[in-house]
């Protein structure tokens, strides 16, 4: 288990539209372009094993794309190679983080300066949630579904503790890429489900009718 102390001042930083790490839930990620090839075989190297996830940011009338201020950090907890070189990984997150600034250096992948700041409960155990009410939002998730014409192993998300079926719905469910930022930031357990609530709710109007399952 990582502790603080283990936590770099930097991290190789990996920024990917609409994926979402939170900590304490896993991502799989297929990992082929040569600069993020090269950012994993960097980390495999070290003994924490960290990249950070990162949403970009574009900025309008700006070529270059910039960085969301928080991200997540995963550990590599599984990884395989393929026979054409690519990888096929899955990061567990460890912690979010907020970038102080971007270095400047020879690697072909960015590395920011990161402080662990004001994250100290993802470290900690799973999450509680005290007002959740699990039936009221299974309910409504099902609805959700229904209209989206999705399907989902039921019994799985029944059988789910609270944080894990909080955290994999925000990961897994096609939300906008603001959107997905907004659940990374939330502070608390809490203040995420009413965040997810509230996206439910609006593609349940006719906001996001095009929204699906990854």
């Amino acid at each position: 288990m990582i502790k603080a102390a283990d936590l770099p001042d930097t991290l190789s930083v990996f920024p990917l539209p609409g994926a979402l790490l939170l900590p304490r839930s896993r991502l799989p990620l297929h990992i082929f372009e040569p600069r993020y090839l090269a950012m994993l075989d960097d980390a495999l190297k070290t003994r924490e094993r960290l990249i950070g996830m990162v949403q970009p940011n574009e900025v309008p009338g700006r070529d270059d794309r910039g960085l969301h201020a928080i991200g997540c950090v995963g550990r590599i907890t599984q990884f395989s190679e393929t026979d054409d070189n690519r990888y096929l990984i899955t990061l567990t997150g460890v912690s979010r983080f907020r970038i102080l600034a971007e270095m400047d250096g020879f690697t072909p992948y960015r590395r920011c300066a990161v402080s662990w700041s004001g994250f100290d409960c993802d470290l900690g155990p799973v999450e509680q949630d005290a007002d959740f009410q699990r039936p009221v939002f299974m309910a409504l998730l099902k609805r959700y579904f229904e209209q989206l014409d999705l399907s989902t192993d039921w019994d799985t998300l029944k059988d789910a503790e609270n944080e894990l079926l909080i955290n994999s719905l925000s990961m897994l469910l096609e939300f906008s890429a603001e959107d997905k930022q907004a659940l990374l930031e939330a502070p608390s357990l809490s203040t995420r489900r009413e965040t997810l609530v509230t996206l439910l709710e609006f593609a349940l109007r006719g906001g996001a009718g095009e929204d699906y399952m990854q």
